[in-house]
């Protein structure tokens, strides 16, 4: 089995697509993780009788990433930042936004970008849809709108704590105002939206900026280099495979509730960051080793030492997930050699 394999096995899920019937499906931040893995599903229906509009800002790794669709008539690239307002005249029946930006770097770097991206982005492209025949709205959100937590297991009641005179908070911060900017559309103009709460994912095709822990060990093992590790390694983390994360967001669209938020975890994937390390490291044989980060590189850094998020909720939507970490970490590592 290999990611591609995983792909069609979802595409061909007992799911309403004919929700998707002649209709249009807009993916913002689609050459990201999850936009590009929603897309490669979307576009490997056996039926497909809809289009998908992939968008992003990033024209040429678009093409790279979706070359095999680029003749396909169901697939068109729009090129668009979501922090300006947009003017497309084609109507999005279903729109799944997945825009900002989750690499560790940004937020040391960019914070005013990550927050505009989602605050704004989210205003911009909601309000386009409420004048274009939307009829749903999904909004990928994070884990992280749970803060630091208390060591107890996140559900999607809680609320957490976030520092806001944090720059690195500039993330949790805007997903968690995203999220009520949602939520308020729908109050206020009636929009139709859900919110996808995934913990930390990973997969292949992650993009060349991208400097999260899974992908800092797959560059080491391709470039024939020990893990390097940049923290003791023991904070506990849900994480959960790409695909098994796009899954999910295709139940919460078909089938989640107007309104209501979804935590995306896969309960068999809960490991610290080390036990991660050391099972890359037995992938490409090689070692861990410890590097203590710089300063800079420490203000990127999630702060959240427990973070393991419930999954009842999504669960009764009818997702379920198979398959060890090791496993989809091995397809991972491979799809993303090719």
């Amino acid at each position: 089995m290999t990611y591609w394999n995983d792909i069609e096995t979802v595409a061909t899920l007992d799911l309403p697509w004919h929700l998707l019937s002649g209709k249009n499906i807009l993916i913002t931040g689609a050459t990201g993780l999850i936009g590009g893995c929603l897309v490669d599903i979307l576009m490997h229906h056996p039926h497909i009788d809809y289009h998908v509009y992939a968008s992003g800002r990033n024209e040429e790794r678009a093409r790279k990433r979706f070359s095999k669709y680029e003749t396909n008539p169901h697939y068109q690239f729009l090129k668009h930042d979501v922090t300006h307002q947009f003017t497309c005249p084609l109507h999005f029946h279903y729109i799944i936004f997945a825009a900002s930006n989750a690499s560790p770097n940004f937020f040391a770097k960019k914070p005013v970008e990550i927050i505009k991206s989602n605050i704004l982005g989210v205003a911009n492209i909601i309000e386009h849809g409420l004048s274009h025949h939307m009829e749903r709205f999904l909004y990928v959100s994070t884990g992280e709108v749970y803060g630091e937590g208390d060591g107890s297991v996140f559900h999607e009641d809680y609320s957490g704590y976030v520092n806001p005179l944090s720059p690195r908070s500039c993330y949790p911060s805007s997903k968690r105002a995203a999220e009520t900017l949602c939520v308020s559309y729908a109050a206020e103009y009636g929009a139709n939206v859900v919110i996808a709460r995934p913990c930390h994912i990973f997969g292949p095709f992650f993009t060349e900026s991208d400097n999260r822990v899974y992908a800092q060990f797959i560059r080491n093992i391709q470039r024939g280099e020990d893990i390097v590790l940049k923290s003791t390694g023991q904070q506990y983390r849900s994480w959960c495979y790409v695909v098994d994360c796009a899954s999910a967001l295709l139940h919460i669209l078909f089938r989640g509730a107007n309104g209501e938020a979804y935590n995306i975890a896969d309960p068999h994937s809960n490991i610290t960051i080390r036990q991660l390390a050391e099972m890359a490291a037995m992938i490409g044989d090689k070692h861990v080793v410890f590097d203590l980060p710089t300063q800079e590189e420490s203000k990127g850094y999630n702060p959240v030492k427990h973070s393991i998020h419930a999954v009842e909720k999504l669960s009764a939507l009818g997702w379920t997930v198979q398959g060890s970490i090791i496993e989809k970490m091995q397809k991972t590592i491979e799809a993303h050699n090719e």
